[in-house]
């Protein structure tokens, strides 16, 4: 469980990154779910953009891949979700107290 200034540390973080992966609403399977744990174990926070489609859906969304990933969500702002899941062996991003 992040702590509120960790959660801003990431927002912050995130907002200078692009969104790398786009995702639809029926395209949760194994490939999806495998590169994005690889991206995870990588870069540790990523950002995702949903489709237009998804847009009622986005934080059910982003709360069952947050789950399927072992990821925190960190925002969701408009169609882009952003995840954080920290690296044991590598960590890349050193979280305040």
């Amino acid at each position: 469980m992040l702590s509120k200034k960790q959660l801003a540390q990431l927002r912050s973080l995130a907002q200078t990154t692009k969104a790398m992966y786009n995702v639809g609403k029926n395209e949760i399977n194994e490939n999806v779910l495998s590169m994005l744990d690889k991206a995870l174990t990588k870069h540790e926070l990523i950002k995702i953009s949903v489709n237009k489609a998804m847009s009622d859906e986005k934080e059910e969304f982003a709360n069952e891949l947050s789950m399927l990933l072992h990821a925190e969500l960190v925002t969701i702002i408009g169609r882009v979700i952003v995840l954080y899941r920290k690296n044991l062996k590598n960590p890349r991003i050193e979280l305040v107290m």
